[in-house]
């Protein structure tokens, strides 16, 4: 609207003064003014006259009331408005104007910046993936290292992988963003691009740069890097808790019963999940007469309603979803348990940082994560000799207790041994050898598709089946196969199925190639299931040694390579001796229900002889120390499926 002549005199006086630099009759005229109107344009001009004054605050509600006004300009002043009431801490109102910006914030990093640290302080970061692109094309680096904040624990998710792709770029001398970036490379096993990167690696293992091995994460550190000193440093802080906190907790007023109070903490108690498919005849299994057992379960509600009706038999259910660490660890105290296991270790969506705050007079990590479990209180790990032998203790923040045979459990009566499936049926050639790997994409690293490309090279009448994860993982596995000069027809890949047809096609493969350095875990024990022999070479670390204790604990330990060079040679050497091939399937079927990795109730057997010497050094006030469990007598007959 057009200004009153005295008006329009009198804020043309206020801009004179504001353009000479005389704030204090500016602002005088406006007060005058403000008397005659009130609109855009004066509470626009006062603003200005007051941030030049140091009244940013009060510049701040100017520059609101100018965009409460409407116009062409209004979400310019509403933006300026926020801008200043940011600065200022007045978090309520920079939010309470955000809400009206957010489309404008897609394109301004400036704003996107408030309204995600708005958002994330508030801990609401539901609504800020539009912003993390905006950010991190920033050149402003408190907007880059916001923009690393809001990337999610979903590796798979393609908007992170395109902020850590833009910041990399940015500053390619990062080691952190080196970390981060690489990770997502291999998720879609980008060899190009990890190749590109793989001098500027080896230069960050030979020198042990910490700041780089700091930034990794523990879960895939321990997919590429073999080197169990190393993983030792992934992630690592220098003070994850006080050093004195483990004797504090072990020392603490406890109430020791009759029966040993067992406490499993972790977020896939519900039965289609991996770890339940192993971990499920344990907990049924358990001695009601000697040990008392809760579950600690945080598994988001989407799952329940697929968790089983036999989710009450595994123990007595405390949820702890909504509770904070500190008061999930409150609940823990409050059941009085003896030994809490944590069964996540440092993967997806773990809660394992409960255990830093005083859960148990011991603390134990199994089964989730094949390593150490860096930053947090734990007594023991729970493994095997293949899996945790002699001479890795150094490299454990853990005290190793070590069960007899396997360190992992299976679940013969819940896993299906469905009708075989046909090649035609899979979608394989009848005629050819099939080499099957099932693992993760993740763990099909640049050096396996070597050695996996001499095999084919060697073996022209075979194909190699895969799984198919994601269409960019295949393209580049393909692409990677070609420059060996491997025909792409010879690689066969199939989708995620339901599982009883996965495990229904698996038998028709010859031969199971395992991933390295990170092996098949429950995809070994699946295959062993279904009659599969899986070569694996032997390994230097945890994640690297799974197999060869599974394959052991069938009866096949032959079916471990001494090196990568020796697994090639016998890849090889079983195309040309298919008898051989059939004799190991038939030992498959013959072990079954003989040999140790599938007999559940003896594993539980062993495991609570685990339990109850864990509990007998704490009773007695002594420290945790190196546990190995005794084998029970063999088994001479068949046990029940």
């Amino acid at each position: 609207m057009e200004l009153p002549l005295n008006a329009h005199t009198i804020f043309s006086s206020a801009s004179r003064q504001y353009q000479k630099g005389q704030y204090t009759e500016a602002l005088d005229s406006l007060n005058q003014l403000l008397d005659l109107t009130r609109d855009a344009k004066t509470y626009a001009l006062l603003a200005k006259v007051l941030l030049k004054l140091g009244f940013r605050s009060d510049a701040a509600q100017a520059y609101q009331l100018a965009g409460e006004e409407g116009g062409v300009r209004s979400e310019h002043f509403l933006a300026e408005a926020m801008k200043l009431h940011f600065a200022c801490g007045n978090d309520d109102q920079a939010l309470s104007l955000g809400r009206p910006l957010l489309e404008q914030a897609k394109t301004d990093p400036e704003l996107a910046y408030i309204i995600v640290t708005l958002f994330l302080k508030r801990s609401q970061p539901e609504i800020l993936g539009p912003f993390k692109s905006t950010l991190s094309l920033s050149p402003q680096h408190e907007h880059q290292v916001l923009a690393a904040k809001l990337l999610t624990s979903d590796i798979g998710n393609s908007e992170d992988r395109e902020i850590v792709t833009n910041l990399f770029r940015r500053t390619p001398s990062n080691l952190v963003l080196l970390s981060a970036y690489l990770v997502f490379m291999q998720e879609v096993n980008n060899f190009g691009e990890i190749d590109n990167y793989a001098q500027a690696l080896e230069r960050v293992v030979q020198s042990v740069n910490r700041k780089f091995f700091r930034a990794e994460t523990p879960f895939y550190n321990m997919h590429w890097c073999r080197d169990e000193a190393l993983n030792r440093l992934a992630g690592a802080l220098d003070h994850p808790f006080a050093p004195g906190w483990p004797a504090e907790r072990r020392q603490m007023p406890h109430s020791w019963g009759k029966k040993i109070r067992i406490g499993y903490l972790s977020n896939d108690f519900w039965a289609p999940h991996a770890t339940m498919k192993l971990l499920n005849a344990v907990l049924t299994s358990h001695d009601r007469e000697k040990f008392d057992v809760t579950l600690f379960c945080y598994t988001p509600e989407k799952y329940l309603p697929l968790a089983g009706e036999e989710r009450q038999a595994w123990g007595k259910i405390v949820r702890v979803e909504n509770l904070s660490d500190e008061q999930a660890a409150q609940a823990i105290r409050d059941e009085q348990i003896d030994i809490l296991v944590d069964l996540k270790g440092h993967t997806m969506h773990s809660r394992v940082s409960i255990l830093n705050h005083k859960t148990a007079p011991v603390q134990v990590a199994w089964l989730g994560f094949p390593g150490t479990t860096v930053n947090v209180d734990l007594d023991y790990i729970i493994g095997d000799r293949y899996v945790l032998p002699d001479g890795s203790e150094e490299h454990y923040y853990e005290r190793f207790c070590r069960l007899p045979e396997t360190y992992q459990p299976n679940d013969p009566a819940g896993r299906p041994r469905p009708a075989v499936m046909s090649r035609a049926e899979a979608g394989l050639p009848e005629d050819a050898f099939v080499y099957a790997s099932f693992n993760a994409n993740r763990k099909i690293i640049g050096e396996t598709m070597k050695a996996w490309a001499e095999i084919l090279r060697r073996t022209p009448d075979s194909v190699l089946w895969l799984m198919r994860l994601k269409p960019e993982a295949q393209a580049h596995i393909l692409r990677r196969f070609q420059s060996y000069g491997i025909a792409t027809n010879r690689i066969i890949f199939c989708e995620k199925i339901e599982y009883e047809k996965h495990m229904a096609r698996i038998p028709a493969a010859d031969l199971g190639l395992d991933t390295f350095p990170c092996n098949g875990h429950t995809t070994t024990s699946e295959q062993l299931w279904m009659g599969l022999p899986v070569l694996t070479p032997k390994g230097t670390h945890f994640a690297s040694r799974v197999s060869e204790s599974l394959l052991h604990a069938i009866g096949l330990p032959e079916l471990v390579a001494t090196d990568v060079d020796d697994y090639i040679e016998q890849a090889v050497a079983l195309y040309n001796n298919r008898s051989k091939v059939a004799a190991y399937k038939q030992t498959l079927e013959d072990n079954r229900l003989q040999m140790p990795l599938f007999d559940a109730e003896r594993f539980c057997r062993h495991l609570e002889h685990a339990y109850e010497a864990m509990a007998d050094r704490a009773r007695t006030g002594l420290e945790p120390a190196l546990i190995d469990v005794p084998a029970l007598p063999p088994r001479t007959a068949p046990f029940a499926q």
